[in-house]
């Protein structure tokens, strides 16, 4: 497809195809790993990024919530998830809050 603002060429795929060539079928058990662990990766970083945008080190939060700084690391890295316990008091130790709403 030729971009003709620019005259380029530009280059389209089909990202259900990519999705599948790399992860398998939609609702196979290797597609719902890596959805899983997507997952996992996403709201490790909305974490950081919740932490940081709360100036704190991760040992400020470590101490917070009352865990050690490692703990705080493997959760940001996407190593490890929290409880639902633990996540409610790393959230509490930033000054935030959890909202639970349907899907609208």
């Amino acid at each position: 497809m030729e971009d003709i603002m620019n005259g380029k060429e530009i280059e389209l795929y089909d990202i259900s195809a990519e999705l599948e060539r790399e992860f398998g079928k939609s609702g196979s058990p290797e597609r719902r790993k890596a959805e899983q662990e997507a997952w996992e990766d996403y709201n490790a970083q909305i974490l950081m990024n919740a932490r940081k945008n709360a100036h704190l080190t991760q040992a400020q939060l470590a101490e917070r919530v009352g865990v050690d700084k490692g703990y705080i690391s493997r959760v940001e890295r996407g190593l490890i998830v929290p409880t639902i316990g633990t996540f409610y008091k790393i959230v509490a130790a930033m000054g935030l809050s959890v909202e639970l709403r349907p899907y609208t």
